[in-house]
């Protein structure tokens, strides 16, 4: 039966990242728990039918086996542990022994063979990219993914790889967001997928602020995220993604620059008197290099003036407060271009450099007349 040791600190972060994927309430109890499967290697995976997560550890495998543990109460052990070398070890009828320094665990684990097998993902497309960039990608993309299920497919992100490199899409059908960023090299020609937003945000946290290569493959229903000793699988979403490249609109008169944190400003001081119970969008009139905000509800009334460069020739039109602020917020520019066309017409918002790389679309609402 499975026996090995090893660092408790490396061993808590493997049960941190499979415990992330690991389902909180299940009629199967193994689906509660992590399994862990000792050979050449020691792997601790965590599955919901959703979503898995397996990782390597660094450890010293005596004796190989698989045995599945509550994922609740070996996270708890072990982040009780003193900082030591974790020795393990598990008999036939399921009985587990775990020392670590002077602190002794006996407790039962529960049988692997209920445990379902991750699905395989079959190498038909794939594409490295680092780290870094994934994880910044994804960050940027992933507020604007839509929380409604009446449209499964925009729960989560579009993945596009061509030639030309990835782009993530994610909408909700108020706004969207893009991100672009060139590929060194990519396995099998262009293709794309929808990720699932949960999912990625996983991926989000897997990945470092390294620069080291993260290999997404896409197989038949599944995809499969390899980062570093970690392997993220999950199901692909199917449906008709939304058309985002005829849904952005390319002609917009009006260009106005903008201090993206001087315009975060202006619009948290108008939105004091927006709350919960008291909706009401932020009215916005782009004159000569200013915009004039401002916000009405019963708890009061806002006014503010935002410095810009550029004439939005009185231009009125409203926005939902949170969704302008997540667009300047995730925009990675200190200055901002916002193109717009008439009242009822989206707000493209890209960075002045770099504008190929960050696309935001954000739509208007409807003002009520004062």
């Amino acid at each position: 039966m499975l026996r090995f040791s090893c660092e408790k600190a490396l061993l808590q972060s493997a049960v941190n990242t499979t415990s992330r994927a690991v389902a909180a309430k299940s009629s199967i109890p193994a689906l509660e728990g992590i399994l862990l499967e000792g050979g050449d290697t020691l792997t601790l995976s965590g599955y919901n039918m959703q979503t898995g997560i397996r990782t390597i550890v660094d450890a010293q495998v005596q004796s190989p086996g698989r045995i599945v543990l509550n994922a609740r109460l070996f996270g708890d052990i072990v982040r009780r542990m003193p900082d030591d070398v974790v020795v393990f070890s598990s008999d036939e009828k399921l009985n587990v022994k775990l020392i670590c320094g002077d602190a002794h665990f006996d407790i039962l684990g529960i049988d692997p063979a209920d445990y379902p097998d991750l699905p395989e993902v079959e190498d038909q497309y794939g594409v490295s990219i680092q780290q870094n960039t994934l994880k910044a990608m994804i960050g940027q993309t992933a507020f604007a993914v839509s929380t409604n299920e009446a449209r499964p497919v925009h729960t989560g992100s579009l993945f596009e790889i061509t030639d030309q490199g990835l782009t993530v899409v994610s909408v909700d059908g108020f706004r969207l967001a893009l991100r672009r960023e060139p590929l060194e090299k990519i396995d099998g020609g262009s293709f794309s997928f929808v990720a699932p937003g949960s999912a990625l945000g996983e991926v989000e946290k897997i990945c470092s602020d390294s620069e080291d290569m993260a290999r997404i493959t896409l197989g038949n229903r599944h995809l499969l995220f390899e980062v570093g000793p970690t392997q993220l699988i999950c199901r692909r979403l199917e449906g008709e993604f939304l058309d985002y490249k005829s849904a952005i609109p390319r002609t917009n008169p009006i260009e106005i620059i903008a201090d993206t944190r001087a315009m975060m400003d202006s619009i948290e001081r108008v939105s004091v008197v927006i709350s919960e119970k008291q909706k009401s969008p932020v009215r916005c009139v782009f004159d000569n290099d200013r915009v004039l905000m401002s916000a009405k509800t019963a708890n009061g009334e806002a006014k503010d003036i935002c410095h810009v460069a550029g004439d939005g020739a009185g231009l009125e039109i409203g926005f939902n407060n949170r969704y302008l602020l997540d667009a300047l917020k995730y925009a990675p520019a200190s200055t901002v271009k916002l193109a717009l066309n008439t009242g009822i017409s989206p707000c493209i918002i890209t960075p002045v450099e770099g504008e190929e790389n960050f696309l935001y679309m954000v739509l208007p609402v409807r003002l009520k007349n004062n």
